[in-house]
């Protein structure tokens, strides 16, 4: 475990879904959830729903990333009558899980999808606000901004700038090729984003870009399904 390790926060909606992380050692992400493709050194798990008890609604168990192969959902999970049987979906292979002492709570009720953070920051986290950078608040709050207006972008973590020079911040998806929407103003070919700016603004000046690029192709998967 080295403090620049990848941590990957992923949720998990079931207790069918816990048993095949903790016991059959296995957790499915859609691909399209992530095109650029899985890279981070732990899964970490987000509990949702009232089947959990006490550890419903906090990140309370993760584990080292095995392997990774891509499959169809009616292969990882036979029901040929449900909506998504052939989409594709990431099969992280996992090791042993370990709780996460004390879990990490979401107070403020923070929406979770999926969450890239580091090694340092999760292991002494005690709360969602405390996987994130600044930047990635601003990205996160601009991110979730667009989605309620019908965008569906993808988020680049501050974890990610090893493998990504734009992160942190956002891509997204276009009929001539892809919107690049940086936190930094340093990068080339990316719209800057300033977070002092108002809101309105910088939503606009980004639905200004996606316009230039032929408008946004919209892909919705809920996350974990």
């Amino acid at each position: 475990m080295f403090p620049e390790d990848r941590v990957l926060v992923g949720v998990i909606k079931s207790k069918r879904d816990l048993a095949f992380a903790r016991d059959a050692h296995w957790y499915r992400i859609p691909q399209a959830e992530m095109p650029r493709g899985i890279q981070a050194e732990y899964l970490a798990f987000f509990l949702s729903g009232k089947v959990f008890g006490e550890q419903s609604k906090s990140i309370a168990y993760y584990a080292p990333v095995k392997g990774l192969e891509l499959a169809y959902r009616k292969d990882l999970i036979p029901d040929a009558d449900h909506p998504r049987a052939n989409a594709v979906y990431y099969r992280v292979a996992l090791g042993d899980l370990e709780a996460k002492f004390p879990p990490v709570t979401n107070p403020t009720r923070r929406p979770i999808s999926f969450i890239f953070t580091t090694w340092d920051r999760f292991v002494h986290a005690l709360t969602i606000a405390d996987l994130y950078s600044a930047d990635d608040f601003f990205v996160d709050r601009i991110y979730y901004a667009l989605r309620e207006r019908g965008v569906s972008p993808v988020r680049l973590w501050a974890a990610e700038v090893k493998s990504d020079p734009f992160a942190p911040g956002l891509k997204i998806l276009c009929e001539n090729g892809a919107s690049v929407i940086a936190s930094t103003g340093q990068m080339s070919g990316a719209y800057f984003m300033d977070a002092n700016a108002n809101q309105d603004e910088i939503l606009q000046a980004i639905f200004n870009q996606i316009a230039q690029n032929g408008g946004a192709v919209t892909i919705s998967v809920p996350p974990g399904e």
